[in-house]
């Protein structure tokens, strides 16, 4: 059978946690009230050791997409299109790290869709851009006045069709000149919020703030249940995203279901690396906080089996990145292991949602997600 000659390729990864789970029958007990101290200290760690460091390298490469794009436009040629184009590989990359924490600055002015307006079921996107392209429209060329059209015109998936879509070759030459002075103003804005972004971040009287001085007077987070469940919720809601929307997008229950069009970043081959990107974000996050430390002593199995289920996944993206989504899904066995990560992030959602959080008497917050 195909899809075993699949799971086949992960002997020695392929005893799921979900087995594990069936055999703890009970009911894992919550820990007392946990240390204040504590908290803040799991709350600071995350915030100086993830959050910082994911969105001012996410400004750095933004700063880098957009001198590479300006380098275009000033000399085309299919030299700098090349490098304009790595830089978007590396800005999304880096976005795919930094887009897992949807709460704080993200959500003022539209920002998480500016940057990345998707899902777009009904190909919004496209039409704008296209219309933009075929209509010259100049204000779209300047990055104050795109910054007031529509989201879906001036984020990452805008981008990328005016760099890998129909037509980019022209890019290399005077007859994409309009073409190139749109993507420089793409990128010059994409810049500017990652500038914003991370500063917000940085700053020390902001979110950061009020994230990890959780208490009574805090109208955000009132104790420290509420400022570890925002943490906890990063990881739940960041894995319901990769499965439901980012995977389930695009992989059907069945080859002829699939539809390959329909998966994020199809254009510039960056699907596999995007899905691989939040999950390591995620492992990180929950590695660098070290909330895994207020399990309780019943509750010691689990760090190791979400590390373990992490290390299932990363092993399948691994040898998938950077691979056309169309080929992995027509190859048989590259389609098994995808199927094979949608059971992983399942998997990580119940050791995570339900026994992680039940073990440290946490609540898992509403998701975004939720009726999609």
């Amino acid at each position: 059978m195909r899809w075993c000659a699949s799971w086949n390729r992960f002997e020695g990864l392929r005893t799921s946690v979900v087995a594990l789970l069936s055999m703890v029958a009970f009911t894992l007990p919550a820990h007392a009230a946990i240390e204040d101290a504590k908290a803040r200290s799991i709350i600071t760690a995350a915030i100086g050791d993830f959050v910082r460091p994911a969105y001012a390298d996410f400004a750095r490469s933004t700063q880098e997409l957009s001198e590479s794009v300006g380098a275009l436009c000033a000399q085309p040629s299919q030299s700098s299109l090349d490098d304009a184009r790595a830089r978007f590989i590396d800005a999304v990359g880096a976005w795919s790290q930094a887009e897992v924490i949807r709460f704080g600055p993200i959500t003022a002015e539209n920002r998480q869709e500016r940057i990345l307006f998707w899902p777009d079921r009904r190909g919004i996107g496209l039409k704008q851009v296209q219309a933009i392209l075929a209509s010259k429209d100049e204000t779209a060329t300047d990055r104050a006045s795109l910054a007031t059209k529509s989201v879906a015109a001036q984020g990452l998936g805008a981008l990328e069709f005016v760099l890998f879509g129909t037509d980019a070759e022209t890019l290399t030459g005077a007859d994409g000149t309009f073409r190139c002075r749109y993507a420089a103003a793409i990128a010059a804005n994409l810049d500017g919020i990652a500038d914003d972004l991370s500063t917000a971040w940085q700053d020390t009287d902001g979110i950061s703030w009020l994230w990890s001085r959780f208490g009574p007077d805090n109208d955000r987070y009132r104790n420290s249940a509420e400022a570890l469940g925002e943490l906890v919720d990063v990881v739940v809601h960041g894995l319901e995203q990769v499965r439901d929307v980012r995977l389930n997008g695009f992989l059907g229950t069945k080859p002829e279901a699939d539809k390959p069009k329909s998966a994020i970043y199809w254009r510039s081959g960056q699907t596999v690396t995007s899905l691989a990107g939040n999950l390591s974000a995620m492992r990180r996050l929950m590695d660098v906080s070290g909330i895994d430390g207020l399990v309780s002593s019943e509750g010691e199995w689990i760090p190791d089996a979400v590390d373990y289920e992490f290390a299932n996944a990363q092993a399948i993206t691994g040898p998938l990145r950077d691979e056309p989504i169309d080929r992995l899904l027509q190859d048989p066995a590259e389609r098994g292991s995808l199927e094979f990560l949608r059971i992983a992030t399942s998997s990580l959602s119940g050791l995570v949602g339900q026994r992680l959080t039940g073990d440290i008497g946490l609540t898992v917050g509403f998701s975004s997600l939720d009726g999609d």
